[in-house]
């Protein structure tokens, strides 16, 4: 799945999730802080790792990559400026798109 950031510079920037699990983390339409995004995205991640670990035998690079990028494009902004979930895709069973 992907989930569709816009940061606060105004870039928007595109997150891959090897699991719908993000879902659990972060809604679209909603704000966070650049602090509570980076942590709620790492979170996400890590769980999204585990479950292709327990699925395959082998952590998800594609996770960790994401992670990466998120503390990157993070790295840029004050932890209490604001990031916009603009999208996830695809949306969950039984929601409109």
């Amino acid at each position: 799945m992907t989930f569709t950031v816009r940061w606060p510079d105004g870039r928007v920037e595109e997150c891959y999730s090897p699991s719908l699990v993000v879902h659990d983390h972060l809604a679209a339409g909603t704000t966070y802080s650049v602090r509570d995004f980076t942590a709620r995205s790492t979170t996400a991640m890590a769980v999204a790792s585990e479950r292709v670990r327990e699925k395959f035998g082998f952590a998800c690079t594609s996770a960790a990559a994401t992670v990466a990028q998120i503390e990157r494009s993070a790295a840029a902004h004050a932890p209490d400026d604001l990031v916009e979930v603009l999208a996830l895709q695809p949306p969950l069973p039984g929601e409109g798109r």
